[in-house]
Parts: structure tokens; C-alpha cells; sequence
């Protein structure tokens, strides 16, 4: 292990010559606040100098390392020099170039070289490491030349098109010389990079292209070639626990998400902010429907096609669409991600492409004939056929991901009074909520044969929950937010109102000025949500049964739960009581935090945060009212429901110990 060490640090010193190459672009792009804000051309002189010399450092830092780092030292002084009337003005950007002025210097300070160059059999290594820090050095210094100056010009732009072809001239000089799938996989994805530097050079997005080219470079680079060295990867602790997996993915899918939201290709008029960008992407990768911006309205249709896909991977699950994906093509996992994806679909290792084809295929057939209908109900309504079309794709998907986004600004307040289209968006509500396996159960349930209990639980407590919900709302709401339409509209709106205030976020009727019954009604209905294995959220259905169950049976005076002659363990009550507890803990912190930051009536934010906290959607006004910091408060909410508590508990949890027999029970009073 300590020889894999050391020979790893001495390849990995290679990737400071990419770095060094990279950083060559640097003066010159920041030079464009000098352009902008001086007459005089000092300043582009000095940042020309300051480019060179990162240059001559690259050739130089590990044939002359002292040399390599007084030029590299004099580089990045001359840079900072040539930006200095800017920084007298900016007290921000002041503070951050002089944090990673003083951090770069004592990077090279104590950078030491413990190899000598030339070595032709590691070659193909060098060229690795440089393509793999300066994939890691791109990405930084476009991500950061976006925050600051948004648009870049044509000279800068130009800059970035030089880096991104260099980085992958040095992922080619690396993957032609490994085998075949290999080589093919790498001349396949520089290809890819191209076409994308291509376009967008078009669409003047080259900020963008060079950040997905350096960070593709970093992350799916090997670390060595060696086969021994590829297994031990950075990211294996992060990917091979079921729990840290699942934060993982979901938190690089909406930071993915945000980027692609923030693109100018992706709004219809001004440009989207970050916020507002993280904010709808995690609210669609998370299936929650909050929103801060209007979606018909304020996206274009590629915005939309990208809310779209946030919600389907969000929905379906990233892991389990790509290992589908994999094993259609032949390519084969290994035992770790195996075990990582039976935990996230709840089957064994044997069965477990099984249950994800099972998974995909009934998700893409309810989507594929939810579409179909809806496409043409909203074209029986009026609209053509082309936008019918992409309301209906867009709809049944958001409806069986219970997701909640809609291309109409009401909502479906329009279609109110239309049984057809509302029973439709129910049916992928419903089938979506309570999990494709379980679905698949329900003709059997019908029909009085034996089911699974965990399915017959989430069955019996999802209809009593739709059932109860359709009558509360109508006794309550009778003369009220219902009350200007005719008895069967009231019945059908209620019916709606109670398959989609658990999770789904549709709302057919305004929801503002509802009751204070109806309000706890739909608080405790958002906090259940749906079933497991579904694209709901909540506490679940099963954890309200047998929390139910439990109850019942400790009102009996029975000291075990049994169902179909089987005894619920008490371990799964304990998790049942603790995913709910968690949950009210989350709820009442964020809800605290909220009161504490905004300046909105207490009722509005508890619907609020139980609505992302249960993934559901449904606002009474308070999101467009949020600050800044109330929309990262929700964000961490939508995120935290999305997950689960489970999962958290999963990360939490260590080897279980056997309960000694030597231990005496203690009895604790509780009347």
C-alpha cells in the first residue's frame, strides 16, 4: 500500500505542467475587467507577460523546478498587479484574489519534485496526469469567469476554445496508447467534447463547454492506468455505501440541473439567477414542484425539455435508468454497486435487474400512455396539435413523477371543471405514488388474494387516505374555496385535491384562502406522502399503517403485531417511529429558521416547509415572497424530504450488536 503511494504522488506531480498550461489563460481572461474599466493598456501588457511566463513555467517546473516556480511565482504576482485598480474598487474580488494569490504561493512554496522527466515507459502516465489536472484547472477558471463576468467576449472566448482542445489533445496522446475499449470509449467522448465546443460556440455558451470538457477530463479519468491503482478511486467511499450514494447522486444531478437551468439558452427573456436556477432544479430533481419562476412563461422549450429530464432521472432514480442502461449494452457492474442498488429497490442481488426492468419498463409505459391521452384531451381543449403534444408529454411525466410542474401558470385551475383530463393526471398520480411493484398487485388485491403485507399496508392505508381526504375536503370546503361550482365539479375537485395534496403538487382550486380544518388536513396529508418504491415523498404510507397497527394493538392490551399470521418485528416499529419523529425534528427546524429570516405570516410558512419537506408542491403564496436565504432554507428542505430519513438512518447506522440475555428489562410508566 505504501509503494501504491508513493507511486501514485509521483504521477500525480506530472499534472502540475497541465495545470501550469491552463493557468496560461488566466491573466488574460481577468484582463478583461482592466479593458473594461481602464484606458490605458499597462495593464494588457502585463497580462500578456504574466501569460508567457505560466507558459515557460509549465516547460520548466519539473526540468528546472526552481526556475519553473520564480516564473510561476512572477505570473501570478504580475497578474494580480495587472487587475490592482480594479481590486481598489472591489472590495469582494479584492479579498478573493488576494486569498488565492497568498494560497498559490504557498502551493509552490512547498511544491517539491521527487522524479526526474523523460522516463519514456511512463509516457502515457505523464499525459494522464496533465490531462486530468488541467481538466481540473479548466473547469475552476471557467466556473469562476462566469460568476464574475456572466457574457464573455470573443477573446475570451476564444481563450477558452484553446484550453478545452489542449485538454483534450492530452486525453487523446493518453488514449491511444491503452487497449481498445479504452481508446474507442476516448476517441468517442473527445468527439462528443468537440461537437459540444462547436455548438457552443454557436450559442456563445464556450464558458459552459469548457467546464463540462475539464470536469469530464477529472472525473472520469483513471487515476493511473494501473489496473491496481484504478480500484482504489477517490470517489469509492462516496459510491459504494447505499446511503452516501444516494446524497451523491442526487446532489451532482442538481448541481447538473443548475447549470443547465442558468444558460441563457435555457430562459424565454431575461436571464435566470442562480438561485432561482438551483431553486427549480432541485424542486424538479427532488419531484417537488415549489417554484420561483414561471415555467411556461420564464423557460424556453429547452428549458422545459431540461426540467423535464431532471424530473424523469429525479423521479426514476439516476442509478437505476443507468444501470438499465449498462445491461443493455452488455456492460456488467460490480458486486458493490450491485449491493448498493438492491438496498436503493429493495431486492436481492438475484433479482435485481429484474425489479429495475420492471421498474423502467411499467414507468415508461404509464408515462408513454399517460401522454397519449393527455395530449389528446388538451387538444380536444382547444390547442394545437404541436403544443398539445408537448403539454401532454410534459404533464405525464411531471403527473407520474408527482413532480408537480405544469405548463399552465394556474396550474390546472383551468381544467376544473374537466373530469376527463383531472381523473387522467389522478390515475399517474396514483400509480406513481404507490410504486410500479405494487401496482402490479393491485388486480390481485381486488380480488381478495394474498399479497405481500408490506404491499397490502401501503394499499389499505393509501385508499383510506384518499377516501378520507376527498370527504374532509368537501365538508370543509363545501362553502368555501369550492363553492362556486356545481355539485359533481365539488366532488371531482375534492377526489383531486386528495390524490394530489399528499405529494403530487397539482392543484385544481386556489388553495390561498382555504380553512384552518382543511389546512390541518392537508399538512397531515403532505407529512404522510406516498408509498416506498414510488416517486413520492413523505414519511410513507407503511410507516403510517404499522405506526396504526401498533397503536390498535397496544390499545388491546397485545404485546405483538400480527398480520397474515406473521409477526411484525419490533425493530421495523422502532424505524417507524424514528423516520417520524426525524421528520417532525427536520420540519420544526426549518420551519424555526424561516420565521427567524422571513418576514411572511407563520401559517404560510409551516404549509411552506411541510410541502418540500413531504415533496409535494402546493404553496398558499409564500414561495414567491422568499428571500435569498429562504430559498436556500426550502432548497435544504426538498432536499432532506427527497432523501428520506431512512437514508440518513442507513449513513448513521453501524454493525448490529445481539441483545445479551444477561441484561435485565427495564419498565418504564408511562400513564
Amino acid at each position: 500500500m505504501k509503494f501504491v503511494s508513493i507511486k501514485r504522488s509521483r504521477l500525480q506531480e506530472v499534472g502540475i505542467e497541465g495545470t501550469m498550461a491552463i493557468l496560461s489563460i488566466v491573466p488574460l481572461v481577468f484582463s478583461k475587467i482592466s479593458l473594461v474599466s481602464l484606458t490605458s493598456g499597462w495593464t494588457t501588457v502585463l497580462a500578456i507577460l504574466a501569460s508567457l511566463m505560466f507558459l515557460a513555467s509549465a516547460f520548466y517546473i519539473l526540468r528546472k523546478p526552481y526556475l519553473g516556480k520564480i516564473l510561476a511565482e512572477a505570473a501570478a504576482t504580475s497578474s494580480l498587479i495587472s487587475i490592482f485598480p480594479v481590486l481598489t474598487t472591489d472590495p469582494n474580488l479584492a479579498l478573493s484574489c488576494g486569498v488565492a494569490y497568498i494560497f498559490a504561493l504557498f502551493v509552490l512554496f512547498e511544491f517539491k519534485v521527487k522524479r526526474s522527466v523523460g522516463q519514456p515507459a511512463e509516457k502515457p502516465e505523464r499525459y494522464l496526469q496533465r490531462a486530468r489536472w488541467a481538466g481540473f484547472t479548466l473547469a475552476s477558471v471557467s466556473f469562476l469567469a462566469f460568476l464574475i463576468f456572466g457574457n464573455l467576449n470573443s477573446t475570451t472566448s476564444a481563450l477558452f476554445m484553446l484550453a478545452s482542445i489542449f485538454v483534450q489533445f492530452l486525453t487523446l496522446a493518453w488514449g491511444i496508447k491503452q487497449p481498445l475499449r479504452v481508446r474507442n470509449g476516448c476517441i468517442f467522448a473527445n468527439v462528443s467534447a468537440l461537437f459540444l465546443l462547436i455548438f457552443s460556440l454557436h450559442a456563445r455558451l464556450l464558458w459552459f463547454a469548457a467546464f463540462i470538457t475539464g470536469l469530464s477530463a477529472w472525473l472520469l479519468l483513471p487515476d493511473s492506468s494501473s489496473e491496481k491503482l484504478e480500484a482504489d478511486k477517490w470517489w469509492s467511499p462516496l459510491l459504494d455505501h447505499p446511503g452516501r450514494s444516494v446524497i451523491v447522486t442526487f446532489f451532482l444531478l442538481c448541481s447538473i440541473g443548475t447549470f443547465l437551468l442558468v444558460l441563457p439558452i435555457a430562459s424565454s427573456g431575461k436571464a435566470i439567477s442562480l438561485i432561482d436556477a438551483a431553486f427549480t432544479s432541485v424542486s424538479a430533481v427532488c419531484i417537488t414542484g415549489l417554484i420561483v419562476l414561471d415555467t411556461p412563461n420564464d423557460f424556453s422549450h429547452i428549458g422545459q425539455f431540461f426540467i423535464l429530464l431532471l424530473i424523469q432521472l429525479g423521479g426514476l432514480g439516476i442509478m437505476s435508468v443507468a444501470t438499465v442502461a449498462m445491461h443493455s449494452l452488455g456492460h456488467r457492474i460490480s458486486l458493490q454497486q450491485e449491493r448498493v442498488l438492491s438496498s436503493s429497490v429493495d431486492s436481492t442481488s438475484g433479482g435485481l435487474f429484474d425489479a429495475l426492468y420492471q421498474i423502467v419498463k411499467f414507468s415508461f409505459f404509464i408515462e408513454l400512455a399517460g401522454a397519449l391521452v393527455l395530449t389528446a384531451l388538451f387538444y380536444r381543449s382547444g390547442l394545437l396539435f404541436f403544443e398539445a403534444l408537448w403539454k401532454g408529454i410534459f404533464t405525464a411525466v411531471s403527473a407520474f413523477c408527482n413532480a408537480g410542474f405544469a405548463l399552465q401558470s394556474d396550474s390546472l385551475v383551468s381544467f376544473q371543471s374537466d373530469p376527463l383530463i383531472l381523473n387522467a393526471v389522478a390515475f399517474l398520480i396514483i400509480c406513481g405514488g404507490i410504486a410500479p411493484a405494487v401496482c402490479l398487485l393491485v388486480p390481485r388485491w381486488l380480488q381478495g388474494q394474498k399479497i405481500p403485507i408490506a404491499a397490502r399496508i401501503a394499499l389499505v392505508t393509501t385508499a383510506a387516505l384518499l377516501l378520507s381526504g376527498t370527504l374532509f375536503f368537501l365538508v370543509f370546503e363545501w362553502n368555501g374555496i369550492l363553492a362556486n361550482l356545481s355539485s359533481s365539479e365539488k366532488i371531482l375537485n375534492a377526489w383531486f385535491q386528495s390524490v394530489t395534496l399528499r405529494t403530487a403538487g397539482f392543484n385544481s382550486v386556489e388553495l390561498e384562502s382555504i380553512l384552518g380544518p382543511t389546512f390541518l388536513i392537508i399538512l397531515a396529508m403532505m407529512f404522510i406522502g406516498g408509498s416506498p418504491g414510488g416517486t413520492a415523498g413523505g414519511v410513507k404510507t407503511t410507516t403510517i399503517g404499522l405506526l396504526a397497527l401498533t397503536f390498535w394493538s397496544s390499545a388491546c392490551g397485545q404485546n405483538e403485531i400480527i398480520l397474515q399470521n406473521r409477526r411484525i418485528l419490533p425493530a421495523t416499529i422502532f424505524k417507524a417511529v424514528s423516520v417520524v419523529a426525524s421528520g417532525l425534528l427536520i420540519l420544526f427546524f426549518v420551519v424555526l429558521m424561516l420565521l427567524i429570516t422571513q418576514d411572511i405570516p407563520t401559517q404560510k410558512l409551516l404549509f411552506e416547509a411541510t410541502s418540500a419537506l413531504g415533496t409535494v408542491g402546493l404553496s398558499t403564496g409564500a414561495t414567491s415572497q422568499l428571500d435569498s436565504i429562504g430559498k436556500v432554507i426550502i432548497i435544504f428542505a426538498m432536499f432532506m424530504g427527497r432523501i428520506g430519513p431512512v437514508t440518513l438512518f442507513t449513513i448513521l447506522s453501524r454493525k448490529h450488536f445481539k441483545r445479551s440475555s444477561e441484561k435485565i428489562d427495564a419498565r418504564i410508566n408511562l400513564t
